[in-house]
């Protein structure tokens, strides 16, 4: 009997030997699951962030910059109020531009119109041309992931070109001040060395 007992015992401890070996082998697994992914959730090390948020600001098309007032002083954003856009749809989600130009009133836009766009676009696309600069960097601000296209269009209609990749307006804290100096795209140009500009659709004409 006092052999039995042995057995027992010994089977036991062996038991709870394995049983702690698995609770530290998978304890240790639970760890570095959860360091990874803190690193990819705060993007350590480039980990976790796709291709388009590495790329320029401009994803690849080149942008004017802002240019300094005749007098040399810095350009500010001006109000929403100023700035006229014209919505368009280039998603499959019926309504969306509709919704999107809403919000923009919201906002103290000024809306000429919505419409669909010719073709299905990824990325939201805001287009205008050199003498609307300035209210192209103001409606950006309110685009997360916009990105600015200048065209030959010689009036100040700014068109926005909603891609699939946005899901909402920025927060209204996040968008940049009126009056605030205006935050030049990286890897801008000056406008008169932008060459070979795509031709403007047509349009409403904004003074």
């Amino acid at each position: 009997m006092a052999h039995n007992s042995a057995e027992r015992e010994a089977r036991k401890q062996y038991v709870r030997r394995r049983q702690t070996v698995v609770f530290g082998v998978v304890g240790t697994l639970l760890a570095a699951a959860l360091v990874v992914s803190l690193l990819v959730y705060f993007h350590v090390g480039g980990l976790g962030v796709s291709k388009d948020e590495v790329q320029e600001a401009n994803y690849g098309i080149v942008a004017p910059c802002a240019s300094p007032a005749a007098d040399g002083s810095t350009p500010k954003y001006p109000e929403n109020r100023t700035v006229t856009v014209r919505v368009l749809n280039g998603t499959t989600f019926a309504g969306f531009a509709q919704a999107v130009a809403e919000a923009l009133e919201n906002r103290e836009f000024v809306v000429q119109g919505v419409d669909n766009y010719d073709t299905q676009v990824e990325r939201t696309t805001i287009v205008f041309g050199r003498n609307a600069i300035a209210q192209a960097y103001t409606l950006a601000g309110e685009f997360p992931d916009a990105q600015l296209k200048m065209d030959d269009r010689e009036d100040k209609l700014v068109d926005v070109i909603l891609g699939s990749t946005f899901k909402d307006l920025q927060d209204t804290e996040k968008v940049p001040k009126t009056g605030a100096p205006i935050e030049n795209i990286e890897g801008c140009k000056a406008a008169d060395q932008i060459k070979d500009l795509p031709k403007a659709p047509e349009h409403t004409a904004v003074g």
